[in-house]
């Protein structure tokens, strides 16, 4: 390939097959994921993680902070910003999910980057988590040994939902074994914190201008799968982190699902409004 579309080799088989009628679709977890941004000189730059080699899923990759939901972000958490309901009625779910998807947003960005969008009061943000203390929280994050209402109720914090913008909403191909319906949100790093490379998912962490990450991809030089690429490409024309931010409240949650059909004599992948990721192979056999 020209440029660094994350594309598993066992793909063409899994996609003649769920053509076929061979394998049945999976139900999709819930997921997020935070588009974290600074401003520099140059404009904004994004915070970025590469997925170990040998993780299953996206190995090798370029990705944001995040993951799924735990079943106990939907537990009442202290809360600042926008209503349940108003989230729900952005994320196109009902107001239990909607508090569910931004904790773990918030949770899995702590969790993989250090960075936690909470503070002690509805329009204050703690200004460092660098301590002990707050290095074995986020341990028992990650171990589950903690959930994070019990973590801001020790804490005497209260989740920060407005520093959030839903950005875009992406689903997992039906033919992948392991499926996620992503939430993808955009959250500028607060003052005082800085980002730590604690990601046991992760071999690299950098931040970098979204046009310059784009620029690499396309060069091949960097594996990104397709959402990620699309988002960087949509923040890109931002001049400041505060010009994306106000934007995401235009932003367009229609998920996001790959196809793929039968055209003659081939199979055709395709992201219906990202013609850019589109592939062709044969319908029997053969690669792409």
């Amino acid at each position: 390939m020209s440029n660094g579309q994350w594309y598993p080799p066992e793909w063409p088989d899994r996609i003649r097959a769920l053509a076929s009628g061979e394998l049945t679709a999976v139900t999709p977890k819930r997921a997020a994921t935070v588009i974290l941004l600074r401003d520099t000189g140059a404009g904004p730059a994004v915070h970025m993680l590469r997925r170990h080699a040998s993780m299953a899923f996206a190995g090798g990759a370029y990705a944001y902070p995040g993951g799924g939901v735990d079943p106990r972000d939907e537990t009442p958490v202290r809360w600042a910003g926008p209503p349940l309901e108003r989230w729900a009625g952005r994320l196109g779910v009902d107001a239990a999910s909607a508090q569910a998807v931004v904790c773990a947003a918030v949770r899995e960005t702590f969790e993989e980057a250090g960075v936690l969008l909470a503070g002690a009061t509805g329009d204050t943000v703690v200004d460092d988590t660098t301590g002990d203390d707050w290095e074995a929280d986020r341990r028992a994050l990650v171990a589950r040994e903690l959930s994070f209402a019990q973590f801001l109720d020790r804490r005497g914090l209260v989740l920060r939902s407005d520093l959030l913008g839903a950005w875009a909403r992406w689903i997992t191909p039906e033919f992948e074994p392991r499926r996620y319906d992503t939430w993808f949100f955009v959250a500028a790093l607060p003052a005082g914190q800085r980002t730590r490379d604690v990601s046991g998912e992760a071999d690299r962490t950098v931040w970098i201008r979204p046009e310059d990450a784009a620029a690499g991809y396309d060069r091949g030089e960097l594996l990104m799968m397709p959402p990620t690429i699309s988002t960087l490409r949509d923040v890109q024309p931002y001049g400041t982190v505060a010009e994306a931010l106000a934007a995401a409240e235009d932003r367009e949650l229609a998920p996001v699902l790959a196809r793929a059909r039968l055209e003659g004599d081939e199979l055709v992948l395709s992201w219906p409004g990202h013609e850019e990721f589109t592939r062709h192979l044969p319908a029997k056999g053969g690669l792409l």
